[in-house]
Order: C-alpha cells, then structure tokens, then sequence
C-alpha cells in the first residue's frame, strides 16, 4: 500500500496529545495530513517522488526520527524532513541538519514556525519534483532521437506525439508502410510509459494462421478443441501489466476482430472453453499498413473496431518523405554494421550521397538498413531502378569508364539529387549548385533530367 499522492504532509509524533495539536494545525492551514504514531514501515509506503514533506519527532520509541531520516533518504535523498526536538536533543538535530534533514523544531515552537516551515519545504519539493520531470523529458527526448533518427519536421513531430502519448494509458494505433518502423515505434512508446517494466509482447496476425489466431491471442482451456491438452495463456493475458503490440491487424478475421473490440471496451479476456472473466491491465498498441476507413467501408474490416482503434493514431513518414534523414540513417546503420562485423567505418562519397537522396525507398528503413549493412561489409551501394526518369541505374561503387564519363555520371546524380531535395523554384536548384539558370536548363536537356522529377514547379519568373 502507497501512501496517496493527495497527501501533503506526513506527520510523526508517538505523543497522541502533541499529534493531534500539530495535526489541528496543519488541518486549519487547508494543508492534507496523514498522522502516525510510528515510523516504522513509512519508507516502505512512500513512492520516491511523493509530492509531500515528513515531519517526525526524534526521540520515539522503535524507529527514532533520525532512523527514519536515514530510511527516507537512502530512497529519495531531495525528500525534505523536518524534525521536531526537545531541548535536550538540540545537538542530535545538528546531526540530523548535516546529514541532510530539511529544518528542525525546538520545543515549544509557535505555530507559525511550523507552517512556514512545512510551506517553504513543500515548495523546494515541487520544484525538485518540477525539475526531475523536465530532466526526464529530455532524458526521454535524447532516447527518442536515437532510436527515430533524423531532423525532418514529420520526424520531429512523431516524436513529440510519442512523447505526449507514452505516459498515457491511451491505446495507439500506427499506421505506416511495410519497413516503416512500426514496431521500433511500438517499443517506444511502451519502454517511456509506466509500464516499461512489465511485459511488451509482439505478435504479427498477419503470420498467424486462422486455425489458431484465437488460441494464440486468447488462450484456452483443456479440451476446448481437438488436440487442447493442456491450458494455455494467451498473448493478451501474458501481456497483463505491460503492452500488446498487434501488428497488421488488417489480417484478423471479422469474427476475431468482434472479440478484441469486446477486449478493448471491458479489459476482460475469455479464454477458449472457459467461463471465466479474467480482468486486464493492458496497453493495445495496433499497426496497419492499411487504411482501415477504407477497408471498413469495403466491409472487410469492423468500423465500430476501427474508431475504437482510431482514438490516438500515430503516422510514420516514409522514408521518401524524409529528406536527408536517408543520408543519416544510412550512416547510421552502416556505422553500427561496422561495430558488428569489427570492420573500419565507411565515410560516403558525395555520388554515394546523391544516390541515396534520389531513392524512393519502397522499402523504406528496412530496405535501407539492409543497403547499409552491405555497404559497411564494403559490397557495392546498389539500389532497385525506381529513379524519377526510370533510366538510371542506381549503382555507385568503383567506377568503371574513363574520366569523362565518371565526371558526367557524377554530375547528372548531383543534379538529380538537388531536384529531388528542391521543393521551391528552378533559381533555388541553380544557386544550391552554384551554376546559372541557363547553364541548369542546358545541363537538365544534356541528362534527360526534368524539374519535375523533384516534384517542384518552374516558375516562368525564374526563366532566363
């Protein structure tokens, strides 16, 4: 049992008389009290960042008031304690200030002396509380960009939605491609929620079969069906306390899907063959490469499952949308593939760099951590032909052929890649290179390249 966190002040005193005082005092100050008669077991009941501040009296049978100090600070050292002395416990309390107690109170004391202590210790406390939380934020934020790399502004923005949404008990629905990071995102969002130190169990419906997707996700009991020999716990009720990540669950079947809405509205699960109604402390966390409001139209998916669903959903960016975040993601995998493999860290050449730029990625980070695992393995950067034109072949690696062709290879990556990064005006392409607008024109008819290809519009103002 925990002490509530509406409690603001624990107070301490074997003397009942002297308890109830106090007690009266601090009541009439619109302070909330908890008295005890005794130390013992208080540490025990107290969350390290209770928002509350300890007044106790020294000399006490059982556990003293310093005892207790010891106690309290071995779990939360910024815990403010004020303690309360006799005359004669004057030199102990001295002992008590040097070894981190807040404030003492020597007998008598006014009543005043009290409650601007206990004011003053309860501000320090909200502002140490103020500043773990903001130090957790940033803490959580440095986690956050290193498992989400990149400075896009939609990379930005999903981490700050993860932020907001992991210390929630909302359920969450993600929705990306196929080699999005789904699951990285699920991970996230349980690893920085309260539940980071219960279960997190993964389960893809779409590789379940439908002769077992219940059996899986539910569990049964003993002769539920043929072959049922024994129970089993499904991954619901494995999950209990922690986080259930379902991943397409485009793929469930209509009459399992009426069984997880039954889940999500009750916190209830049956298993198979049972009756009995077992209560769930659970994170559901769904992902879909689908859009579910299309599939529920086409009645292939249950629309009453899909706004239940629909409540917190997070989008992931492709990888297309990105930007440079391709160049460091890819350097980033690569630099941990060397790691692996005990191999030197391979730095990107800038036609290497304009490759992966110019890349759609269709199978967005997941394609690109397998091209920079062979990449820092020192195979050749070669890429699927999905370039604007559908001309290029998207290799770099030793290059073959004589200087001229090398240096127009070169050149027609970097145009690409700058129209490809360019979503402004043909002025903003020729200045990024450095060359006049004339000289892009002429170098965009040289390589068969377009404006276009970068998804931008020439404006007739930019023309020479």
């Amino acid at each position: 049992m925990t002490i509530d966190n509406r409690i603001q002040v624990v107070l301490i005193d074997d003397d009942p008389h002297l308890r109830q005082a106090l007690s009266q005092t601090l009541d009439l100050a619109g302070l909330k009290i908890l008295p005890l008669a005794e130390a013992k077991g208080l540490a025990a009941q107290l969350e390290r960042d209770w928002p509350g501040v300890v007044v106790s009296d020294i000399r006490m049978p059982g556990m003293d008031g310093l005892e207790l100090l010891t106690e309290l600070h071995a779990q939360d050292p910024e815990l403010p304690v004020l303690l309360i002395t006799g005359h004669g416990d004057v030199p102990l309390a001295v002992q008590a200030m040097r070894a981190g107690a807040y404030d003492f109170l020597e007998k008598p004391f006014a009543s005043d002396a009290l409650l601007d202590s206990v004011r003053r210790a309860l501000a320090l406390r909200r502002l140490v509380l103020d500043n773990r939380s903001l130090r957790l934020a940033l803490s959580d934020r440095n986690e956050l960009s290193t498992r989400l790399v990149g400075h896009s502004p939609s990379m930005l923005r999903l981490r700050e939605q993860i932020g907001a949404l992991a210390a929630t008990k909302a359920d969450v629905l993600i929705l990306g491609e196929t080699g999005a990071g789904k699951e990285v995102v699920a991970r996230a969002l349980h690893d920085l929620s309260n539940r980071r130190n219960g279960p997190f169990v993964a389960i893809n419906a779409g590789a379940l079969a439908e002769s077992v997707v219940e059996s899986e996700l539910f569990g049964h009991e003993p002769g539920a069906f043929t072959g049922a020999q024994k129970r089993r716990i499904g991954k619901f009720e494995f999950a209990n306390g922690g986080t259930l990540f379902l991943d397409e669950i485009e793929s469930m079947s209509l009459d399992v899907q009426v069984k997880l809405l039954r889940l999500l509205q009750e916190r209830v699960v049956e298993r198979l063959g049972g009756n009995q109604l077992i209560p769930l402390d659970i994170r559901i966390i769904a992902a879909t490469k689908e859009d579910l409001r299309q599939a529920a139209d086409q009645g292939r998916f249950r629309a009453d499952l899909y706004y239940r669903l629909n409540v917190a959903p997070l989008r992931i960016p492709p990888l297309r949308e990105r930007g440079e975040d391709a160049l460091m993601l890819f350097q980033h995998f690569a630099d941990e593939a060397s790691a692996r493999h005990g191999l030197p860290p391979h730095e990107l050449q800038p036609g290497q760099r304009a490759l992966l730029l110019r890349h759609t990625w269709p199978g967005n980070v997941r394609e690109l951590q397998n091209a920079a695992e062979r990449f820092a393995l020192g195979l050749e950067l070669a890429l699927d032909n999905n370039s604007p034109d559908g001309s290029a072949d998207n290799r770099v690696a030793a290059v073959s052929g004589g200087l001229s062709e090398q240096v127009e290879n070169f050149e027609k990556t970097l145009i690409a890649a700058e129209l490809a990064r360019s979503h402004s005006s043909v002025r903003s392409v020729a200045e990024a290179l450095g060359i006049p607008r004339k000289t892009l024109h002429d170098k965009l008819r040289k390589h068969g390249l377009s404006f276009a290809d970068g998804g931008a519009s020439a404006h007739s103002d930019d023309l020479d």
